[in-house]
């Protein structure tokens, strides 16, 4: 009893060898098959192919392919004698579509190509039956051309030659097995699907006119430069293996940032230096800060920006990108000049010198005298007398405070002046005292900034 299984045969498979049957829209001569379908059966309604995809169909191109068995030769008499390396590429590039609609426009955009090239490929492919029409391309006036939809199809030859068991019917058959002798081609052929086909390099073509040179004999008919004569023997090299000159190796250039870069290299700048930046995004900071770091601003010029002109919390701002935006709001027209910047640094140096030494003198008076070893106590009372005696100097400017004209005041004050201000209240937190007094906490803060004054009402709390 034989075994049956479901193969796509022919209505006699039975009686002969199936391999030499001629099939529909097909020929086979002998041990080479001929891949020549009829353009009555490049459609998918009547080819007698089966479906394949990705490596399996690019194995049966490359087998269709082959220059020495020559298994197909173009009818037509004008285009390419056979399937070459262009080929290959317009396959691979078939191979990847999802829908097999390879427009002509497409092809010669990827590929660069000529549109009758890719027209001449498309024409072989269909007629050595590896592609066929499932839909075929229209040209309607005022909507413009439809590409064609095509199947990539393993015409039968190809089976028959390898030996390839089929199951399944009509073009939905798949591949169960091939014969043992065959699989050392197939091993080949799947090894050549795999490997990505390159576009060739352009060769260019040598110049034919002879050098006038001393290593080559030949010269050209006519020369401008006029006879040349060899060298005497005295000015010829020695022949020593040390060269007189040695090379001096080239140092790489250091690569400069654009302004890109410079964006991107303040802001992890600030991420690192500002401490309530530290779990920020670098992209959002380098965007928020653009307008500084195109300026030339450095990062310390920034957080000195921000200590010294603070703002009040702002309602619904939680990110800190968000808060830097709106701190950095106007800097560059509030210090324009290198100058100015450099003054504002100066600034706030000098204030968190005069918050160290307040909070170590608070320190001292918190806990008392200090240690009661009488050679520790005299390195306490050095290190004490170096800090500088808190005096209350009253500038012009406070003087003309009143409590009838704050607002007044506050705009006629120059940048300079309210540096030189911030300055003095570095130095003697009374200033701020008294500024709370006579124009209220809230333009205090505007005056002194919110750090100053935060920083002297916590040393009053302290102290109560």
């Amino acid at each position: 009893m034989h075994d049956v299984h479901t193969t796509c045969q022919l209505s006699d498979a039975g009686t002969g060898d199936s391999s030499r049957i001629s099939l529909p829209g097909q020929r086979n001569h002998g041990a080479r098959p001929a891949l020549r379908v009829a353009p009555s059966h490049q459609w998918l309604s009547t080819t007698t192919g089966r479906i394949a995809k990705g490596q399996p169909w690019m194995m049966a191109v490359h087998w269709a392919a082959d220059t020495k068995a020559k298994r197909y030769t173009p009818s037509s008499s004008h285009g390419p004698r056979g399937m070459n390396h262009t080929t290959l590429r317009i396959c691979q590039e078939i191979a990847n579509l999802k829908v097999c609609r390879p427009g002509v426009a497409y092809l010669m955009r990827k590929l660069k190509l000529s549109e009758r090239s890719v027209e001449y490929h498309l024409g072989m492919l269909r007629e050595a039956g590896l592609l066929v029409y499932r839909t075929k391309g229209t040209n309607v006036t005022g909507i413009g051309g439809q590409a064609s939809v095509f199947e990539r199809v393993i015409p039968v030859a190809y089976d028959e030659h390898h030996g390839i068991r089929t199951t399944g019917e009509g073009v939905q058959r798949r591949q169960v097995g091939a014969a043992p002798e065959s699989r050392n081609v197939l091993g080949k052929l799947s090894k050549k699907a795999a490997r990505k086909v390159r576009r060739p390099r352009s060769k260019k073509a040598s110049s034919a006119e002879g050098r006038c040179t001393l290593m080559q004999g030949g010269t050209s008919a006519s020369s401008t430069a006029g006879t040349s004569t060899y060298p005497s023997e005295s000015k010829l090299a020695s022949g020593t293996s040390n060269c007189p000159t040695p090379k001096i190796p080239k140092q790489r250039a250091r690569r400069t940032l654009n302004r890109v870069g410079r964006r991107h290299q303040l802001a992890r700048e600030l991420i690192g230096q500002v401490p309530w930046l530290g779990n920020a995004n670098p992209d959002r900071i380098a965007w928020v800060a653009r307008e500084v770091a195109d300026a030339g601003w450095s990062s310390t010029e920034v957080a000195a920006y921000l200590d010294q002109f603070a703002l009040g919390p702002a309602d619904g701002i939680r990110r800190p990108s968000g808060v830097l935006a709106r701190r950095l709001r106007g800097a560059t027209r509030i210090l324009r000049t290198p100058q100015a910047r450099q003054e504002c640094v100066q600034a706030w140096r000098d204030s968190q010198q005069a918050a160290r030494s307040e909070h170590d003198r608070a320190q001292y008076e918190t806990f008392g005298p200090g240690p009661s070893s009488a050679s520790v106590q005299r390195l306490v009372q050095e290190a004490f007398r170096r800090i500088p005696t808190q005096q209350i100097e009253e500038t012009h400017v406070m003087d003309e405070i009143t409590a009838d004209s704050p607002a007044m005041v506050l705009e006629d004050l120059t940048r300079d002046e309210v540096i030189d201000m911030r300055a003095a209240a570095a130095k003697d937190p009374d200033l701020i005292c008294m500024a709370v007094d006579l124009m209220g906490e809230d333009k205090a803060r505007r005056l002194y900034t919110n750090a100053a004054v935060d920083r002297y009402l916590a040393n009053q709390e302290i102290y109560a």
